[in-house]
């Protein structure tokens, strides 16, 4: 792999990251505001706080392996002697 596409793999994981980041605010935002007014209860908690708090760490947990199994790649970062396209 050359160092343009270790870049490249860089930059697509970086904004990937991004990404789940965004769409893991719009959930906590949407399992804690948006389920407000439901007045279900789970061991004696409003169903929002069961949402905002367990729910998105499971959702985390989901978008981290989505992230492992089809963005991310296994790639040294160390330059290797003899990999000078410079020269």
């Amino acid at each position: 792999m050359t160092e343009w596409e270790k870049y490249q793999q860089i930059r697509r994981e970086a904004a990937y990251t991004g990404l789940a980041l965004l769409v893991l605010i719009l959930f906590w935002c949407w399992a804690g505001f948006g389920l407000s007014g439901v007045e279900m209860e789970i061991f004696g908690l409003p169903l929002w706080v069961v949402t905002s708090s367990i729910g998105v760490w499971f959702f985390a947990l989901v978008l981290v392996q989505l992230l492992l199994k089809y963005v991310f790649r296994d790639m040294s970062l160390t330059e290797k002697k003899g990999d000078d396209e410079d020269e």
